[in-house]
């Protein structure tokens, strides 16, 4: 049996904070609606925990499958690659957490469309669906997406535009495009971090044909590519403040900007690649304060 502490490594609780920041984000937008369900928030937080969770075992496991966690790997070492989890614990955990996942998102369905239209609920569900079918497609199975470029884009819809408009429709039954402004500063920001890991890990990925954006774009294009992402996530907040009504307070967030350029500077003068661990958590803690300050300068 795998000890507590090698199941906490495999869940990578770092990753979490990051995985959250699109419900807060969700959630302040619907209480400056004056819209706001608890209940919807906290189920929403949980199921998108047990969301993340999955993700991160299901990388687990189709990243030591196809042999991409090697000893040459820069990051930190994982369950399977350190031998601290069988394979057979490893599918038992991800069976576990589609469970947990689908009855968490099921009651989220439920408690956040009461009122609406029965089709509303059936495609959230099937939304929930899709994200599962995300979490373990990334790098199980055959052709994974996250092994020919596509991990970028699906990150940028359920880590933006599902988490954030998701939440907000759960609370409001409202969809507003304007909405749109901030769930694609959520989507960019969260796929920042995601190039972060792949600037990181781009040598090792190449020799084993995983192709990630870095990998297509090469070293310096994909440098180029990262701060167009945080850039394009800050100029959408920026619209979307100047469009909004609201006291001065509404531009609260701007200290976070300070984090997010500093990872545009960071890779930009980058040489060594290991150097980009510890700016993972960085990106990802300015992203989950930028969500807090937003919302809480709205509702000042």
């Amino acid at each position: 049996m795998a000890s507590v502490s090698a199941w906490l490594t495999a869940f990578r609780l770092n990753t979490l904070p990051l995985s959250i920041s699109t419900i807060i984000m969700g959630s302040f937008l619907a209480a400056y609606q004056h819209q706001f369900n608890g209940v919807v928030t906290t189920v929403a937080m949980i199921t998108t925990l047990f969301l993340q969770i999955l993700s991160n075992l299901a990388n687990d496991y189709g990243d030591a499958e196809s042999g991409v966690d090697n000893h040459d790997r820069l990051g930190p070492k994982r369950g399977l690659q350190a031998g601290t989890i069988s394979k057979k614990n490893m599918k038992k955990a991800i069976v576990i957490f589609i469970l947990l996942s689908l009855i968490s998102g099921i009651y989220l369905v439920i408690e956040g469309t009461k009122g609406v239209q029965l089709s509303y609920s059936l495609l959230l569900f099937l939304v929930g669906v899709g994200a599962i079918i995300a979490a373990l497609k990334y790098t199980m199975g055959k052709n994974p997406y996250g092994y020919s470029g596509f991990g970028d884009l699906f990150v940028f819809i359920f880590f933006g535009l599902v988490g954030v408009l998701g939440t907000y429709f759960l609370h409001t039954h409202q969809l507003p495009v304007k909405e749109f402004l901030p769930a694609i500063s959520m989507g960019c920001f969260s796929t920042g971090v995601l190039n972060l890991n792949n600037l990181r890990d781009r040598v090792n990925d190449a020799a084993f044909n995983k192709r990630t954006i870095v990998v297509k774009l090469g070293l310096q294009n994909a440098k180029y590519y990262h701060a167009i992402l945080l850039s394009i996530g800050m100029l959408s907040a920026i619209i979307f403040t100047v469009l909004t009504p609201a006291s001065a307070w509404k531009w609260l967030y701007l200290i976070a900007f300070i984090g997010i350029i500093r990872s545009i500077v960071i890779v930009m003068k980058n040489v060594e690649p290991k150097t980009l661990e510890p700016e993972l958590k960085k990106l990802a803690l300015s992203t989950l304060l930028f969500s807090i300050l937003f919302g809480v300068g709205l509702l000042l």
